[in-house]
């Protein structure tokens, strides 16, 4: 198969901890150094969360902007992907970073349920999200966690209130969730293909679903995500000693499938994102 797999690389999220695995990159210095060995290694989209001080989840502006700023500098071209998750603020808050225009954003399009909370995404946040993404020429990135998802960003699509084509990802392995099934999974593709069928899709396998939801979507012709906010282990005994490493060994399982890694610049123009210098 010759069409190039894009590889994003989410480098923190909001759950792990240097207490987890000390390779997490918490401060933005950190974030920024992470996410450089990752593009060098082959990811060509950085999938970004901030943390205050105290190493807790947040939606800070400022501190998006340094990152973003960073990144630019000393990762460029590749796509810069702000998160607006529910776990680092509340309402529009969670909005809060996106006038700083990245390439991209995280948009969930309902709720669903997550270890021990629920995942709340209403619908009027949902619109007032993807309106913010609208009039600030952000692509999204719709996280489906249930098939319902998909389907709703399909209606939307076509309603106007998002722009097609769209990128969806499916997220698999969030307890309480969708599992990580593979014939769930081979029916996500289906159903996005009927919906919306100029779409492009990934997906995120979380935990020790990770190595094996990247190697569904690799052979079935998808892009597909890894790192350390979905998954801190390389295997049962071993922790991951950086992103870059995750990312790695995702070009490996591209190449034992003859898939041809996305540079940014594919990955650019198969998205429909602006082109950089």
């Amino acid at each position: 198969m010759t069409r190039p797999c894009i590889i994003c690389v989410a480098i923190t999220g909001s759950v792990p901890t240097k207490a987890d695995n000390p390779a997490v990159p918490i401060s933005v210095a950190e974030q920024i150094e992470s996410t450089q060995e990752a593009f060098e290694a082959g990811a060509s989209i950085a999938h970004l969360h901030v943390r205050d001080d105290d190493g807790k989840p947040c939606s800070d502006p400022e501190r998006f902007a340094r990152l973003k700023e960073g990144l630019e500098k000393h990762c460029p071209g590749m796509i810069v992907q702000f998160s607006t998750g529910g776990r680092s603020g509340a309402g529009t808050e969670r909005g809060g970073m996106l006038p700083l225009g990245p390439d991209m954003a995280s948009l969930t399009v309902g709720s669903n349920n997550f270890p021990t909370r629920v995942y709340e995404n209403p619908p009027d946040l949902v619109d007032w999200l993807a309106g913010e993404m609208r009039r600030h020429e952000i692509k999204p990135e719709i996280e489906a966690f249930d098939l319902s998802h998909i389907v709703q960003a399909a209606k939307m699509a076509q309603e106007g209130r998002l722009q097609a084509p769209l990128y969806v990802q499916f997220v698999m392995g969030v307890k309480n969730a969708m599992p990580a099934d593979e014939r769930i999974f081979d029916f996500y593709i289906e159903t996005l293909q009927r919906f919306a069928p100029d779409a492009e899709w990934c997906a995120a396998g979380i935990g020790a679903a990770q190595l094996m939801v990247n190697e569904w979507c690799i052979t079935r012709g998808g892009h597909t995500r890894t790192g350390l906010e979905d998954n801190i282990r390389l295997d049962r005994n071993t922790l991951a000693p950086s992103n870059a490493a995750l990312v790695r060994r995702t070009v490996e399982l591209c190449q034992r499938h003859d898939r041809p890694v996305a540079s940014w610049q594919e990955a650019r123009a198969m998205l429909g994102l602006r082109a950089v210098a």
